[in-house]
């Protein structure tokens, strides 16, 4: 069974650091229907072989949009809703109500996003994990996300 792409809602990454993840991202959010958007600077190029590798056909970079900085992003949010997946979230993911036109924002592999962008965004959730486990694989984290959108929104 097959859908309309709906891309009302986006996922926002913050200066992501693995290129295997972010190809694996762009597969997803192209294969479910969710827009895209990536705050620099990234830590590979996209011509990494390792991001092309994962990315195959999927990436189409007209359809991803780039913002220069974490002040550029949160600008161009300022009148937007901006949801942060965060394991410092106190609410679950699975209890907020996700609008059309929501930006999910998932921090950096290596450090997730910085203290004042935490204080900036509307809403920090947590995907509940059991004791003593540090996070998930950021692409994995998308994945749950997105289905969860998907499930509310359509």
């Amino acid at each position: 069974m097959t859908h309309k792409a709906i891309s009302a809602f986006k996922i926002a990454l913050y200066e992501p650091d693995i290129p295997q993840n972010t190809a694996s991202i762009i597969r997803t959010c192209s294969c479910l229907g969710a827009s895209l958007e990536i705050i620099e600077p990234c830590g590979f190029l996209l011509s990494d072989k390792r991001f092309k590798r994962v990315v195959l056909d999927y990436m189409n970079l007209d359809k991803i949009k780039f913002y220069e900085s974490a002040e550029d992003f949160l600008q161009a949010k300022s009148k937007q809703r901006v949801i942060l997946m965060t394991t410092k979230g106190k609410e679950n993911y699975t209890d907020f109500k996700f609008k059309k036109n929501d930006t999910i924002l998932f921090g950096k592999e290596s450090a997730g996003v910085p203290e004042k962008i935490h204080k900036l965004v509307n809403h920090r959730l947590k995907i509940p994990m059991v004791d003593k486990k540090r996070s998930l694989n950021l692409s994995t984290s998308v994945s749950i996300v997105v289905a969860e959108c998907l499930r509310q929104l359509n």
